[in-house]
């Protein structure tokens, strides 16, 4: 049976289950994802519907005959969004040769699509060939046995700026980046992962140090949709460029979108209360709450409630945290 006939059965499955008692369902374990060309979610099952990987769904809901007609179309959308195989794939479409008065170099330029979800996104990046060089270096020292096989266009001492060259290392780092994403602990890695969003982030927070938050709130909206595709399974990690954009739209005098991108990071952090970013957000979320008219004093309660577990100690404001990320 192929995969849109088993989620089409296994809809009118849950249909039929959906009047006798309410279910949950989870992302896939570790072992069920040890597959290298996808991660696929299209089953049922009775665990604690907290641990879904999948962020933008309501493990909440279940299709009962209490849900408005709205509620249940956003339902069943999440429902396929995880019955789809979903994996990013990487296009190096086109090149730029950048000459300075001592260096010339070649920037490739990276595509990156996600697959097998209602997502259209794309982002785009470039990368020079000593960024690739570097990153298999650093791969090669923590992953010597997954990297065993893995080859790497070589430097030549001449004709790197041919066209037969550059084209021949386009196709060759396309190859090179869908191997190392199709194994599993090389593309959950920090060094993967910095590799496609470390260049943006430094400069979106230079610009931020700067007093330049247009500039930094773009650079920031662009990367954060690739990081939130990259640490699926650890959605903590975010939390700090999620704050930055709130920095940003607020010294930009935009406190609804402040305030949106604040209840996303701290939706991150309900469980994660002594992160160094979960009391400074809760101040933020609760001066734009009263700024937007908003009701606040559940945040107020959270925050009266960790001063009250925790010793009182020096707590930066979030614009302060934001400051110090990725300062060389």
């Amino acid at each position: 049976m192929d995969q849109d006939s088993h989620c089409t059965a296994e809809k009118e499955l849950l249909e039929a289950v959906s009047r006798i008692t309410p279910f949950s369902t989870t992302s896939p374990s570790d072992e069920e994802q040890n597959q290298p060309k996808a991660e696929i979610s299209c089953k049922v099952r009775k665990e604690n519907p907290q641990k879904d990987d999948f962020q933008g769904s309501n493990p909440s809901l279940s299709p009962n005959s209490s849900m408005t007609t709205k509620e249940l179309q956003e339902y069943w959308r999440n429902e396929k969004r995880q019955c789809r195989e979903v994996k990013l794939l990487f296009e190096i479409p086109s090149t730029r040769i950048v000459e300075h008065h001592l260096s010339k170099y070649v920037m490739y330029k990276i595509i990156i699509l996600q697959t097998g979800s209602f997502d259209s996104n794309k982002s785009v990046i470039e990368r020079r060939y000593s960024d690739f060089e570097k990153l298999h270096r650093n791969l090669l020292e923590e992953f010597s046995e997954e990297m065993e096989d893995v080859s790497f266009p070589k430097k030549t001492l001449t004709g790197n700026f041919t066209e037969e060259i550059i084209n021949e290392r386009k196709l060759a780092f396309k190859d090179y980046l869908r191997l190392l994403y199709s194994m599993k602990y090389i593309r959950r890695s920090k060094k993967f992962i910095d590799f496609l969003t470390r260049p943006e982030l430094q400069e979106a927070y230079g610009c931020l140090r700067g007093g330049q938050y247009t500039k930094a709130l773009e650079i920031l909206l662009e990367v954060i949709g690739l990081q939130e595709r990259l640490t699926r399974r650890n959605p903590v990690s975010i939390v700090p460029t999620l704050c930055a954009i709130v920095v940003c739209h607020k010294d930009l005098e935009n406190p609804a979108s402040a305030f949106e991108y604040g209840e996303k990071a701290l939706s991150r952090l309900h469980v994660h209360t002594s992160h160094r970013y979960y009391i400074p957000l809760l101040e933020t979320m609760i001066a734009l709450a009263y700024e937007l008219g908003k009701d606040f004093l559940s945040l107020q309660e959270k925050l009266e409630e960790w001063k009250a577990k925790k010793d009182p100690v020096r707590v930066f404001t979030l614009k302060e945290l934001a400051v110090r990320e990725y300062v060389q």
